[in-house]
């Protein structure tokens, strides 16, 4: 069971790192990428950050690599912002809820054109 705390310090987090991304972050091989949700341990010890990427599955992959090498400054300046006692480590995702969503209306457009819906 999710905490209030964990679920405010998640999009807490979610807001700071999309306008880190927005602002402050200079990496040329991070793409247009949306952070669609933060989860955060009870314990505070990691958070998952799950993201979405514009682009073909490559610039996919190295917004999603780069993501992950910058994880340490990325951590670093949001400690700086946020006064905990323990700040949690990031682990970034794709968020395939969203790929699932669109998956699942192309399955219903093409049965609803078949006339099977």
């Amino acid at each position: 069971m999710k905490g209030i705390r964990t679920v405010r310090l998640g999009a807490l987090i979610q807001r700071e790192i999309s306008a880190l991304l927005r602002n402050g972050l200079k990496n040329p091989n991070i793409g247009l990428v949306s952070i669609s949700h933060v989860d955060v341990t009870p314990d505070l010890s990691y958070a998952t950050v799950k993201i979405s990427v514009m682009g073909s599955k490559q610039e996919q992959m190295k917004s999603l690599n780069a993501l992950q090498q910058s994880a340490g400054f990325i951590r670093s300046h949001l400690a700086k912002l946020i006064k905990l006692h323990k700040f949690p480590e990031f682990r970034f995702v794709f968020d395939e809820g969203q790929r699932h969503a669109a998956r699942i209306d192309e399955i219903l457009h093409e049965l609803k054109e078949k006339g099977e819906l």
